[in-house]
């Protein structure tokens, strides 16, 4: 059968199983809605929250990053497992003692204000919005190249699916769904790496197929740093960001992930405060899987890669290349005229995407309408095709192709339903039911929550549909954003019972204003000139990725300055706060 029944069967089948657990799991009411009853087992739990984690960056794009960084792609394996740990370890079972929906709820009755709680809302729907337009888009991309339809129609499809599950069941539906989502993309992650494993070393093992020798007797990272030094690139193996920026982006991923409130929000929906420490626990051994199979999936689809098109006429190119060039995820330009793909180290296309033109040019290749003559690299290849097209490179089955789509749409869609639904409780929990209307009914509030969902998945869709043309370079940095906002706002909550509401307000606000500059002059140019080399003017030599940090350590400074400035809290708030530090039956344990 081709990729595109395959394709059909699989995504046909994963998402009527998306369907039937909706409407198994309708939400009869809002604590159903939102923390899905808080009945969740651990081991659902941490599946679901895997699943609500890795997303379509997670699935596609990750390796992506690593195979063309190397060795600098490790700190997003180290920032955005670690921020597990401090996941598991300060925020998790403190949360769930306190016992609330949502972050900004944690936020407004921690700080006793309304205006710590809209703050926090804010927050919540900025990080929220930036992160979902990029899942969107996966999901129209996806449904372009493997079921050949339009990506605006992708996107509406995905749309669609996640406003069934997500308006019928909230998080209960949910949670249930993403458990069946984690199966389906670990699978499809898995799968294709352990046959290009055993194909290219084998073993069928990723993890140590990436240390182990080809069947030249080479050791396959040694084969990658050869032809990277061949081509003029720095070898795979070897590091150029300076020690601090490594740190400050491994810093702000960690404290991103911890304050991510689609993840934290997870940890409201198990029965006690231990389940939410194991959950956390779960749900990194899942996240593992993916995680330490990546830079292996990066290691096998560069070196194919280089091998497939490097010096190989375009006549002679194989049939994937053809088919990924209608996505503007690959691109050639004959330079020097000699019908062959030169691929080596510098830009080949003028910006960061290709502009295709209406025409063929001599050799049938697609004509791209700015190439850079000023350089000798005629492949422009987009980091997103070495997940999606890896299989097909590697000659696997078809079924194995169509099983990566359907592994990509599952991870998109899982994190797009938790991103939606955060999105959906700021508003009708926290706004309306918190400080406009607070005595709606449970039906009242269920309506407007579901009304909330409708309008956010019209608005996540529209992104998808018309990307500004910055998202796609910021969706990464929503974790800076969740750093420089919500981390120091909940670390102190937790364990500063002088921490007051006029310290938080401050500390969010100039964090998330200060990172929202950064991201905005460095990354997209709109204020000011952007220079060609923006690396001279970081400040503190710190890439936009890596700047929560600084936002973040700026936050908590104010918000320590001013409450320390301003009165102490009221005495029922700190005694609050002791008591969420306190392990369940620590006071009987006293006793005797």
């Amino acid at each position: 059968m081709s990729v595109e029944v395959w394709t059909y069967i699989l995504v046909g089948v994963t998402f009527s199983l998306y369907f039937g657990i909706a409407i198994w799991a309708r939400a009869g009411s809002t604590k159903e809605f939102y923390v899905a009853g808080g009945g969740v087992s651990p081991l659902a739990n941490g599946m679901a929250t895997a699943a609500d984690w890795m997303s379509a960056a997670s699935f596609i794009s990750m390796a992506g990053i690593i195979s063309f960084s190397g060795y600098d792609g490790s700190v997003y394996l180290m920032g955005w497992t670690g921020g597990y740990v401090l996941l598991a370890l300060l925020l998790a079972p403190y949360l769930r003692k306190f016992g609330k929906f949502t972050v900004p709820d944690f936020i407004g009755d921690r700080y006793y204000s309304n205006a710590a709680r809209t703050v926090a809302v804010i927050c919540a729907l900025i990080v929220s919005f930036t992160y979902v337009a990029g899942q969107m888009r996966g999901v129209g991309i996806v449904f372009s190249q493997f079921l050949q339809v339009d990506i605006v129609l992708g996107v509406i499809i995905g749309m669609a699916v996640v406003l069934v599950f997500a308006f019928l069941g909230g998080m209960k539906g949910i949670t249930y769904t993403q458990v069946v989502q984690y199966c389906v993309l670990i699978f499809a992650f898995m799968v294709p790496a352990i046959f290009i494993s055993f194909q290219m070393t084998g073993n069928p093992i990723p993890q140590l197929g990436m240390g182990s020798k080809m069947s030249d007797g080479t050791y396959i990272l040694d084969k990658l740093d050869s032809l990277h030094t061949e081509l003029g690139f720095k070898e795979y193996t070897s590091g150029s960001k300076s020690t601090w920026d490594v740190f400050a982006i491994t810093l702000a991923l960690m404290a991103g992930t911890a304050g991510l409130p689609h993840v934290i929000v997870r940890f409201f929906t198990v029965p006690k405060v231990k389940d939410a420490r194991k959950s956390a626990g779960l749900a990194l051994l899942f996240i593992a899987i993916l995680y330490t199979t990546a830079p292996a999936v990066s290691v096998f689809a560069r070196t194919n890669l280089i091998q497939t098109v490097s010096e190989t006429s375009y006549s002679e190119i194989p049939a994937w290349f053809k088919n990924w060039e209608e996505t503007g995820l690959i691109a050639w330009s004959d330079k020097n005229g000699d019908g062959k793909i030169q691929y080596v180290a510098g830009s080949a296309i003028d910006g960061k995407k290709p502009v295709f033109g209406p025409e063929r040019g001599v050799n049938g290749e697609r004509m791209v309408t700015n190439p850079n003559l000023s350089e000798v690299n005629e492949l422009y290849v987009d980091r997103d095709i070495m997940v999606l097209a890896n299989p097909e490179i590697a000659k696997l089955p078809n079924w194995v192709i169509a099983l990566v789509a359907a592994g990509g749409l599952a991870a998109a869609l899982s994190t797009a339903a938790g991103l939606l639904l955060v999105i959906s409780t700021s508003v009708s929990h926290d706004l309306v039911k918190k400080q406009i209307k607070p005595d709606i009914s449970d039906k009242g509030e269920l309506l407007v929550a579901r009304i909330s969902i409708f309008v956010a998945v019209i608005v996540a869709g529209l992104f998808g549909i018309y990307p500004p043309g910055f998202v796609a370079a910021v969706v990464a940095l929503a974790f800076g954003l969740a750093a420089a906002s919500f981390f120091p706002a909940i670390i102190l909550g937790i364990f500063d019972k002088r921490m007051n509401k006029e310290g938080a307000i401050a500390g969010m606000v100039v964090g998330i204003v200060l990172m929202l500059y950064y991201m905005i002059r460095f990354k997209t140019g709109l204020i000011g000139v952007m220079d060609p080399s923006p690396a001279e003017d970081w400040w503190f030599g710190t890439s936009p990725e890596g700047f929560g940090t600084i936002a973040m350590l700026i936050n908590f400074t104010v918000s320590v300055v001013v409450s320390r400035l301003t009165p102490p809290p009221p005495k029922n708030v700190q005694e609050i706060v002791e008591d969420i530090r306190i392990p369940s039956g620590a006071g009987e344990a006293q006793q005797h």
